[in-house]
């Protein structure tokens, strides 16, 4: 395997880790569901994006059901969860932290695969944020909750901040690991803030403030 492909790998895997945390933790939070709901959650929350990635870009079957590894990967996070869950302190905030790190994964992920199909560089941009935005979205639908992406000022842009700072350093010759690296972390960055200060992308004049969760 070539080096940009165990990076993908490595990436593509951590970043399904912590979006099945991230589904599980919110599962036993918000829906009180019994462990085959906690399970099946968090591996929906971890393969949704990656699924849709792999569809859109025409990589089938998707890397989710061709290898092995992101079933196991995405089963073990949310089983970790499921056991770990109700002892770790401040869990809205380890699910927070989650879904940032998720999403900042998967918006580069996103965006170097579909380089890596041959997508134009704009192109590649749009799927990095899709496949970012994926997983967390299904989630949200699987719980009936008005989807992150649609409530939330700071969760699309920094996917989209993400996916384009990976297609930049790629289209500049960055070093692969250090153009993901600072993508990932420019991502979750702008994420994490948006979440500390509740901040949110201009909204039209007169709309209601959104209701504090």
């Amino acid at each position: 395997m070539s080096t940009s492909g165990l990076l993908l790998l490595v990436l593509d895997l951590a970043g399904t880790f912590v979006f099945a945390l991230n589904g599980a933790l919110t599962a036993i939070r918000t829906a009180r569901l019994d462990i085959v709901g906690v399970v099946a959650l968090g591996m929906f929350t971890a393969m949704g994006g990656g699924i849709i990635r792999d569809v859109l870009i025409g990589s089938l079957p998707p890397a989710t059901f061709s290898d092995w590894r992101y079933l196991v990967v995405a089963a073990s996070g949310a089983l970790l969860a499921f056991f770990l869950g109700p002892r770790l302190d401040r869990i809205a905030l380890s699910i927070n932290v989650f879904d940032a790190m998720g999403l900042s994964l998967f918006a580069v992920t996103g965006s170097l695969k579909a380089l890596d199909s041959g997508m134009a560089p704009l192109p590649a941009v749009l799927l990095g944020a899709i496949t970012g935005v994926g997983g967390g979205t299904l989630r949200d639908v699987l719980l009936g909750h008005v989807p992150t992406v649609l409530s939330s000022g700071l969760y699309a842009i920094p996917a989209l901040v993400g996916a384009t700072a990976t297609v930049t350093a790629h289209e500049l010759g960055a070093p692969g690991p250090a153009g993901a690296l600072v993508a990932a972390c420019l991502c979750f960055g702008i994420r994490v803030v948006g979440i500390r200060y509740d901040l949110d992308a201009p909204t039209p004049r007169g709309t209601p403030p959104r209701e504090q969760g």
